[in-house]
């Protein structure tokens, strides 16, 4: 009988062993995905400084060649101009046409780089778009606040005024 009660004890204390080690593997268990999740946490924490520098260094180069293509595009322009100017025993007739060339080149690269110029004339005064130098008696046939002289015309970028044209306006 000795035997048989000796048997039981026996397992009851491996029970309580296996019950001892479940206890403790969940908490080294949970200590090592603490350990774990503290380092994918300072991982992201060193991936998030270095996308902002990248981003700061990816902007400012950004800003810097901003106008690398429009610098390139007006390169052409000055080629001509100097051309123009270089010219020995020019005949006016000649030199004025590739001056006018040269015009033409630089207004195509402005337009297609999104510069465009404000028509004003015959308008009517906007204070948007257009600077009033000076008001006139309205001439004949002419109305009212519309525009009657360009005195220094005004370009539009995009939506925006790159500089408004100024302008001089009928009023009473």
């Amino acid at each position: 009988m000795a035997d048989e009660v000796d048997e039981p004890t026996e397992e009851l204390s491996e029970e309580n062993k296996s019950e001892e080690t479940e206890i403790i593997d969940p908490i080294k268990v949970l200590e090592s995905k603490v350990e774990e999740l503290e380092k994918e946490k300072q991982y992201s924490a060193a991936e998030m400084v270095n996308l902002r520098q990248r981003y700061a260094r990816e902007r400012n180069a950004l800003v810097k060649y901003s106008s690398l293509n429009l610098a390139s595009k007006i390169l052409p322009v000055l080629d001509n101009l100097e051309k123009a100017i270089s010219i020995e025993n020019s005949e006016s007739e000649k030199f004025l046409e590739g001056v006018n060339m040269t015009l033409n080149t630089l207004k195509t690269v402005l337009e297609n780089e999104g510069v465009e110029k404000i028509e004003a004339m015959d308008q009517v005064f906007n204070p948007s778009f257009m600077e009033a130098i000076a008001v006139i008696p309205v001439p004949e046939g002419k109305e009212k606040g519309t525009v009657v002289e360009i005195i220094e015309h005004g370009y539009m970028f995009h939506e925006r005024v790159l500089r408004p044209v100024k302008v001089i306006v009928s009023d009473d």
